[in-house]
C-alpha cells in the first residue's frame, strides 16, 4: 500500500509547502485535494477589465497610432506632439496589463487552494497562447481569467469551447481571418477583385482547427485528417471578435462575435460523422463531439497524468483515469478525482523536476514572498530561467519534462535565482533550518538540513535551501 504524505499533496499536487501547509493538510492528504475540486480565486480578480474592453482599449491606441503616423506625414513637431498626447493612453493600457499578471502570481503564492490553482495553470499552458504575437498579446491572462478559470472544474467540452471562443485563440491562431470560400463575405469581396489588382481574396485559415485537432483534443496520433482539419476550418469559419463598428450590435461580453456573412454555409464531415448546417451551432457541436472522443480521453489523461506523477506516467493509470472520464460524460473532476485516489500517483518512486515556474512559484510560498516586489522580480527571474510569463513561442505551450529544464546553464540561472529570492526574505523572524522542514518534509536530506544548520546568516541558508538538490523535485 502506498504511503499518502501531506508533502506529496503540497508539493506533487499543489504549488510547493506555504509555511504551516504540511499541519494544515494533516493526515489526510487525499481529503484535502478533494476539497479543492472547485474553481478558486475567483474574487481576486473582480474588477479586472474584460476582454471586450482590452479589446476596446487596443483599437483605440491603434486609431491613435495611425493619426499619429499621419501627422508625421505633415510635420515631425506636430507628430511628437500627438505621440505625448498619446502616451498616458498607452501607458494606462499597459498598467492595466501589468497589474493583472502580477495579480494572478499573487493569488497562486497565497493560495489556500494550491492544487486548484495548479489544475488552472495546466490548462492555461494546454490551451496555450505566446504573447511574442503581439496582437494575442493583452488577451493571455484574461483568458485563463475568464475561460479556463470558471471552466477548469466543468466539462471538457466547456472548457474547449470557451477557449476556442475567447478573443485571445481567436487571434492568436488567426481565425479572425478564415472566411469561407462560399460565404456572402467572400463572394461580395470577389465582385470587387473583379479588375481590381489591390483587392486580395479572402479564404480559409486552418490554424485553429489543425491546434483543436493536434493539441487540444485528439491528440498527434489521434487518427484525424487533413480532410478533417479542413472541414473543422469551415464549421468555425465566422468566429471572430469584437471591432470598434459592432457597437450596436449584441456582442459577446467576453468580445466574442459571430459573424454569419463570413461562415461557409453546408454540412460538415468530421471523423466520420454528419453536421447540419446550423451557423455557429455547428462548431460547437463538432466540439462537444470531440471533447468526449476516446482519442481526447486518452490524450488529456495522459497529459494530466505526465504533469503530476512523471515524465513517463503508469499506462494503467491513465487508461483508468480516461474511462473514469468517458463514463462521466466528460466530466474533468471524474480526472482529478481518479488521479487523487489511485496509487500510482502517490508511489515514492516517480516524481517531477520542477519547470522554473513551479521553482519560482514554491520558492516565493515558502519564503513567505508576496509582495508587488517579490512577483516582479520572480516574473524576471522567470524569463532569465527560459520561460517567461505566456511566452512558450508556441500553441504547444511550455514543455513538461525533466530534459527540457535541468541541463547546465538551467541549474546554474536557478541558483542565481535562489540567491536573489533569498536576499528578498528579512533577517529577522526566519530559521532556514525551520524554512525546509515546513516546505520539503521528510524529503529534507540530512546533507542539506546540516548545511542550513550552519548556515552563517539567514539569506545564505535560504539560498542554500532553494539551489539544493531537494527542493528541484515535486514528490
Amino acid at each position: 500500500m502506498t504511503t499518502v504524505t501531506a508533502t506529496a499533496a503540497a508539493n506533487r499536487f499543489g504549488l510547493g509547502a506555504s509555511p504551516e501547509e504540511l499541519t494544515r493538510i494533516g493526515g489526510d492528504p487525499r481529503g484535502w485535494l478533494r476539497t479543492q475540486l472547485s474553481p478558486g480565486g475567483m474574487n481576486a480578480f473582480s474588477g479586472l477589465p474584460g476582454s471586450a474592453e482590452y479589446l476596446s482599449d487596443y483599437y483605440a491606441i491603434r486609431r491613435m497610432r495611425r493619426v499619429d503616423k499621419r501627422k508625421a506625414q505633415q510635420t515631425v513637431e506636430a507628430d511628437a506632439a500627438q505621440a505625448q498626447q498619446g502616451l498616458p493612453e498607452q501607458r494606462a493600457f499597459r498598467r492595466k496589463l501589468v497589474r493583472e499578471t502580477i495579480l494572478r502570481q499573487q493569488v497562486a503564492v497565497r493560495s489556500q487552494q494550491p492544487f486548484s490553482e495548479r489544475i488552472v495553470r495546466f490548462w492555461s499552458n494546454h490551451f496555450a497562447i505566446s504573447v511574442d504575437k503581439r496582437i494575442a498579446a493583452p488577451f493571455a491572462a484574461p483568458m485563463e481569467r475568464e475561460a479556463i478559470r470558471p471552466h477548469a472544474f466543468g466539462t471538457f467540452a466547456g472548457l474547449l469551447v470557451a477557449v476556442e471562443r475567447h478573443p485571445g485563440m481567436l487571434l492568436y491562431l488567426d481565425n479572425v481571418q478564415s472566411t469561407g470560400s462560399d460565404s456572402q463575405l467572400a463572394q461580395r469581396s470577389n465582385r470587387r477583385r473583379q479588375g481590381s489588382s489591390q483587392q486580395r481574396a479572402r479564404g480559409l485559415n486552418e490554424n485553429l482547427a489543425r491546434e483543436t485537432l493536434e493539441l487540444h483534443t485528439l491528440g498527434v496520433d489521434g487518427g484525424y485528417t487533413q480532410a478533417d482539419v479542413i472541414e473543422l476550418a469551415r464549421a468555425i469559419t465566422g468566429w471572430s471578435v469584437a471591432l470598434p463598428r459592432d457597437n450596436d450590435r449584441k456582442v459577446d461580453t467576453g468580445g466574442f462575435v459571430f459573424r454569419a456573412n463570413a461562415h461557409e454555409p453546408d454540412v460538415r464531415r468530421v471523423l466520420g460523422k454528419t453536421y447540419a448546417d446550423g451557423g455557429e451551432a455547428q462548431g460547437r457541436q463538432i466540439l462537444h463531439d470531440l471533447a468526449l472522443h476516446p482519442a481526447t480521453a486518452r490524450h488529456l489523461s495522459f497529459k494530466l497524468a505526465r504533469h503530476f506523477v512523471a515524465d513517463v506516467p503508469p499506462h494503467a493509470l491513465v487508461e483508468r483515469m480516461a474511462s473514469a472520464y468517458l463514463a462521466s460524460g466528460g466530466e474533468l473532476t471524474a480526472l482529478y478525482r481518479t488521479l487523487i485516489d489511485d496509487d500510482a500517483a502517490w508511489s515514492v518512486d516517480p516524481r517531477k523536476f520542477k519547470t522554473p515556474d513551479d521553482f519560482a512559484l514554491s520558492a516565493l510560498r515558502a519564503c513567505g514572498l508576496d509582495r508587488d516586489g517579490d512577483v516582479v522580480l520572480s516574473l524576471d527571474l522567470l524569463a532569465r530561467m527560459g520561460q517567461p510569463l505566456f511566452q512558450p513561442r508556441s500553441p504547444a505551450g511550455f514543455a513538461d519534462t525533466e530534459a527540457d529544464w535541468s541541463g547546465p546553464d538551467a541549474l546554474f540561472k536557478r541558483v542565481q535565482a535562489a540567491q536573489a529570492f533569498a536576499d528578498r526574505v528579512p533577517a529577522e523572524g526566519w530559521v532556514p533550518l525551520q524554512v525546509g522542514i515546513n516546505a520539503l518534509g521528510p524529503t529534507l536530506d540530512a546533507e542539506t538540513a546540516t548545511a542550513l544548520r550552519r548556515a552563517e546568516s539567514v539569506q545564505q541558508g535560504i539560498a542554500l535551501l532553494l539551489a539544493s538538490p531537494a527542493f528541484q523535485w515535486r514528490r
